[in-house]
């Protein structure tokens, strides 16, 4: 049974995996979340390449023919170095394989979103040390202004369940108001972490409504079914059952718990090592 892998460091692939299930429910998934390794945004390249790489391994392992990096650190970080080092050697003569990531089709929507030009990246520090979202930005267009913000905290408050809670009022606050201080003409920001979109209600409510907030779950959604149909040779190897199992490297009890207020589904995961 050839299934979508989606990886994250922890929870916040799950948005993603929402987004995609609803846009393409026929299809099998694996969800697999590096929660006892979460977060990955505070590592260093090689840590965050290597745990990556175990990852997509691990789902090649269990019949993926497709993973998708559900994180913004994994992509800007590890996706370049396994597509071009390790993707050809991982291909099997049975199945076909591929990776493929997040920022891409993030930035891809952004030129038809923003009217001043100024754009606002919210992302873990190693995204922002990456230059990724700069970078992929600069090649659409040369003349988009980029201002990124590391913020720290919020994938910790996060996977501890404390983003609807008033202390996470500070730190959205805190990480907004730095980030146009250095930018006072921003009119998009861009969520660079797929745990971003459970503070979304909160940093909607600090921004006036002229900011437009951009959240990754539905263009990765869209960007995944063209993929899938510009790809036969993909599409074609993959099973149809509209299953879904989930994995996790941490206690399989308390991620089923989390995940399911994440996605307001009950779900039972299973517990692996990498």
């Amino acid at each position: 049974m050839a299934k979508i892998g989606i990886f994250d460091s922890g929870y916040g692939g799950l948005t993603i995996l929402d987004a995609i299930r609803k846009n393409l429910p026929g299809y099998d998934y694996l969800y697999l979340g590096d929660n006892a390794r979460a977060p990955y945004g505070t590592h260093s390249f090689e840590v965050i390449y290597r745990y990556t790489l175990q990852a997509v391994q691990y789902l090649f392992e269990q019949d993926c023919a497709l993973v998708i990096l559900a994180c913004n650190t994994a992509s800007a970080k590890a996706l370049r170095t396994i597509q071009q080092v390790d993707l050809p050697l991982l291909n099997g003569e049975t199945m076909k394989r591929n990776v493929l990531g997040v920022i891409r089709p993030t930035v891809e929507a952004v030129p038809a979103i923003t009217k001043t030009g100024h754009i606002g990246i919210l992302a873990t520090p190693a995204t922002v040390s990456s230059e990724s979202y700069a970078l992929e930005l600069e090649k659409i267009s040369r003349q988009l202004v980029v201002t990124q913000q590391a913020c720290p905290m919020w994938v910790p408050l996060i996977e501890a369940g404390e983003h609807d809670g008033d202390g996470a009022d500070y730190f959205v606050a805190k990480y907004l108001q730095e980030i146009l201080a250095k930018d006072p003409q921003i009119d998009t920001l861009v969520l660079g972490c797929t745990h971003y979109p459970l503070l979304q209600k909160k940093i909607a409510q600090q921004l006036n409504n002229e900011i437009q907030i951009i959240s990754q779950g539905t263009l990765e959604a869209d960007s995944l079914k063209d993929y899938l149909s510009r790809h036969p040779e993909y599409r074609d190897q993959l099973t149809q059952g509209g299953t879904c199992l989930y994995l996790t490297t941490e206690n399989a009890d308390r991620f089923s718990q989390s995940a399911s207020n994440f996605i307001g589904e009950k779900i039972c995961a299973q517990h692996i090592t990498l």
